[in-house]
């Protein structure tokens, strides 16, 4: 596999900060996934339309209302029209409360329906993408884009995107109103209009950018914590707590000062928005309060103006209020569609085949490969594994054992060379048809939740009970299994966390077994359990190799004594090849590894 780093380095190059590519790009995405409702969304946005409407005409009626039944004074006439005014009122309010639900309720359906799209999307990637992707990528970073970033589109979709449209249309309707009723006083509030702009567009800047190098800082620490609590026991046996708690700190506090820049330029928009919208009211007031003295304007006219004054700069406050939601979800949509983006693992060949039996004749033919251009791992390696055959690797760790397994099952591609199954170039075949002929033992295990028999089942899906139950017998977990509380109905959690190493390798033998591939791999198969459980399943792992092709990866050579060909490798060469014997009378490096005389790296 590709060389990873130290604790938590995994995933840190790549989560630099960075900026949006193309945030109208980004927009343009979101708008394809909330399009898919555009008949919700109209009506919707026509709900606000009619409630902005009715925004406006509520404050609109205190004009008639004080100027006609309250400054002129008491009498039963004037309390029958205020009444009726008030009455006129209250039906415009209710219409803005219906409007107001009925919105709401149709933007929550849309944004909840869009983010479960973008999530089925994105899952739907991950089970495209190449093995190489999660080589290469923290898995903490890869969970925070399910989570974070995909709850902070959510967010924005419920609520920004409406205030959005609602601040645009009260905007140009309280502008329309203002200038209705005066225009005078409306030259003030457009005179604030630009140093508004200006102001909201500064911060708004670096908001942007700040929220985006958040979005990345969060990633790392996420991807942190999850290595971190995965290898727990590893981090204790080697007394490495002080250098994580250093490391998480540095990259706590680094997250820190990103969260604090990105929250002190999103969270000073609304005040300084409001307060220079006090000053825009201020100066309203007074102008407006002297034309009335001067008999230029009424009072009930200079309430309404006010009041427009007020909700004029209202919208624009909401919408700067809502620049935090808006930059954090952009950017996290661009992680999301970033990781959307990646390639996946290449199709299929035209003509690709799906041959309905294949004996397991394997030949590797002078294949060469490097994970990375500039380094070759694999050089020029030829292996002929005859059906049935037992074909083991040794070698120093980094040798190339593991990418030999990884080549075969086309999780990377070769540079050079061809490798071919039945005399079938592996590239040439349909990649599931390949991979279903192919079963692997790794040395991490790996168990989902779920019953034993379920995980067991894994290995072929329409496998029966019985079926299933005899893979365990030739794994020899059968007996194991039994004494659990309720068999092979047990559930087992948190990658089976209530059995012991040795037992979680032998249910992903039985695994293997349930498989009818006839090409087996085993890398490193037994080395999570004892030598008194080895050699309790070693019958059990003959008949699985009976008739099947099997490659074996292992540092203890006692395991590969009885295979058919053994390869030693070293530097991503064969530099001795034969059998136990054959190997044992060369005195080369294999007998050096053997007897001791040079331990195995």
């Amino acid at each position: 596999m590709p060389p990873m780093g130290g604790p938590g380095g995994r995933g840190r190059a790549s989560m630099e900060p960075r900026k949006p590519k193309n945030t109208k790009a980004v927009i343009k995405r979101l708008f394809e996934y909330v399009g898919k409702y555009k008949i919700k969304v109209i009506i919707a946005l026509t709900f606000v339309v009619l409630r902005t409407l009715s925004t406006l005409a509520a404050s609109y009626m205190l004009r008639p209302i004080i100027n006609n039944y309250i400054i002129p004074g008491s009498g039963t006439q004037m309390l029958g029209g205020l009444a009726m005014g008030l009455a006129v009122l209250g039906s415009i309010y209710l219409i803005n409360i219906i409007c107001t639900y009925g919105q709401s309720k149709l933007m929550i359906y849309v944004s909840q329906h869009s983010i479960e799209a973008i999530r089925n999307d994105l899952f739907s990637k991950v089970q495209k993408l190449p093995v190489r992707y999660y080589d290469t990528h923290s898995t903490g970073d890869m969970m925070s884009r399910f989570t974070n970033d995909v709850d902070n589109i959510g967010m924005m979709l419920d609520s920004t995107l409406v205030s959005l449209f609602s601040g645009t249309i009260q905007l140009i309707g309280t502008m329309a109103m203002m200038i209705y009723t005066n225009i005078w006083l409306t030259l003030i509030t457009i005179f604030f209009i630009p140093i508004f702009t200006k102001a909201g567009g500064t911060i708004a800047k670096h908001s942007r950018k700040y929220y985006s190098a958040q979005q990345a800082a969060l990633g790392s620490v996420n991807g942190y914590i999850e290595e971190m609590v995965t290898g727990q026991k590893v981090i204790k046996v080697f007394c490495h707590e002080d250098q994580c708690e250093e490391e998480f700190n540095a990259l706590n506090q680094d997250l820190r000062d990103k969260q604090i820049k990105a929250q002190f330029f999103g969270g000073i928009m609304g005040p300084v928005m409001g307060n220079m919208s006090q000053v825009s009211y201020a100066a309203t007031a007074c102008i407006g309060g002297i034309l009335c003295a001067l008999g230029r304007f009424d009072i009930g006219g200079l309430t309404v103006f006010v009041n427009y004054s007020r909700q004029f700069s209202f919208p624009i406050s909401e919408i700067s209020m809502q620049v935090t939601n808006i930059f954090s979800a952009l950017a996290g949509a661009e992680r999301v569609f970033a990781m959307m983006d990646e390639a996946p693992e290449p199709g299929d060949v035209e003509n690709a085949v799906a041959p309905a039996h294949i004996d397991g004749h394997v030949v590797l033919d002078h294949v060469t490969f490097g994970y990375n251009p500039d380094k070759t791992i694999l050089k020029d390696i030829n292996i002929t594994a005859e059906p049935g055959q037992k074909i083991a690797f040794v070698g120093s760790t980094g040798a190339g054992k593991t990418t030999i397994t990884n080549l075969l099952n086309r999780f990377y591609d070769i540079q050079e060379g061809s490798i071919t199954i039945d005399g079938i170039d592996i590239k040439n075949f349909k990649r599931d048809v390949l991979r279903q002929n192919i079963a692997m033992v790794l040395q991490d295990t790996h168990l989902f939740t779920g019953t034993v028999m379920e995980n067991i089942r894994f290995g072929r899906m329409d496998a029966t009970d019985e079926e299933v139950i005899q893979a365990a017998k030739t794994a020899s977990a059968h007996s194991f299994i039994m004494r659990l509380d309720k068999g092979y109905d047990t559930i087992l959690e948190s990658d089976g966390a209530n059995l012991s190493q040795g037992q979680r390798q032998l249910i992903n033998i039985a695994r293997a077994a349930i498989s009818k591939a006839p090409i087996l791999v085993l890398d490193e198969a037994t080395s999570s359990v004892d030598t008194r459980t080895e050699r309790h399943i070693e019958h059990g792992m003959d008949r699985l190799m009976k008739n099947r092709t099997t490659f074996v990866i292992a540092h203890r050579l006692s395991t590969v004594r009885n295979a058919d060909a053994i390869m030693v490798l070293e530097q991503g060469e064969i530099i001795e090849r034969g059998n136990h014997e054959q190997l044992l009378a060369q005195k080369g490096r294999y007998y050096e590894l053997y007897t001791g005389l040079k331990e195995l790296d």
